[in-house]
């Protein structure tokens, strides 16, 4: 691959980059996720019962996962890139022979490797409180990777457009968050009013955790070719919108 070692060297500096301080990257996940299986699962869960025919806390660990794939993909590029960019390095690639193609797939990457590798983590950590049954395996594995790419392209569009290093933390607060526990991470949609279900199927993370719930435990409630199609529509449409904004220069040329 002609653009193989300037992949590589954008990969290699991102996972360096949060490897350096693995205390900070995997220990408070596992520590989040442990009271959330804690209170949520063991504690609330006797009291909520069933859900859709599976266990409250069998219910919720699809979703707490893909909680700390999401908060980490995206929040490894948006610092990243948002860096690079502060700090000017990031002209330095675009006037280099280097594709813009390959500076995405680059910083995606990493925030795939980081996104990815909190998620095992989690998924360690929930098997300490329940024993996760994967009913598609093939599956599973999917939507834990398309998680990652989407959210951290998710990230690195918030990047181009942040002016400080406040306004990293804008998206992730006042959106990111809410969109996370709107998603059926620990509800069935089905609960909402109708009104709320509709506006729900805006939601990306609907269609994630629904079809990553479907891979693990066999229950959904969107129909997986649906939520799939969704899932890749949205990567489709932010990998286009920023190579837009690389190729026009939105928020780095000056």
């Amino acid at each position: 691959m002609r653009y193989r070692i300037a992949l590589l060297t954008i990969v290699t500096k991102e996972v360096r980059r949060f490897m350096r301080i693995w205390p900070q990257t995997m220990l408070p996940p596992a520590i989040t996720t442990a009271l959330y299986f804690l209170i949520f699962g063991t504690l609330m869960g006797q009291r909520i019962g069933d859900i859709s025919g599976a266990s409250y806390m069998d219910y919720i660990v699809p979703g707490i996962i893909l909680m700390s794939v999401i908060s980490h993909s995206y929040a490894n590029v948006v610092s990243s890139f948002y860096s690079t960019k502060f700090q000017r390095h990031i002209e330095e690639l675009l006037v280099s022979p280097v594709p813009n193609w390959v500076i995405l797939a680059g910083y995606v990457r990493g925030g795939v490797c980081r996104g990815l590798l909190v998620g095992t983590v989690v998924i360690g950590i929930s098997l300490l409180f329940t024993t996760i049954p994967v009913n598609h395996l093939g599956l599973s594995c999917l939507v834990f990777l398309l998680t990652a790419i989407l959210f951290a392209l998710a990230g690195f569009i918030n990047a181009v457009f942040a002016d400080s290093f406040d306004d990293i933390s804008i998206i992730p607060n006042f959106i990111l968050t809410p969109l996370t526990y709107l998603g059926g991470v620990f509800y069935s949609v089905d609960m909402l009013p109708e009104l709320w279900q509709k506006i729900s199927l805006a939601n990306p993370i609907l269609y994630i955790v629904n079809s990553f719930r479907y891979g693990l435990i066999g229950v959904t409630d969107i129909d997986i070719t649906v939520a799939l199609t969704m899932i890749i529509s949205f990567i489709v449409a932010l990998i286009i919108f920023s190579l837009y904004l690389l190729k026009k220069g939105v928020g780095i040329k000056q």
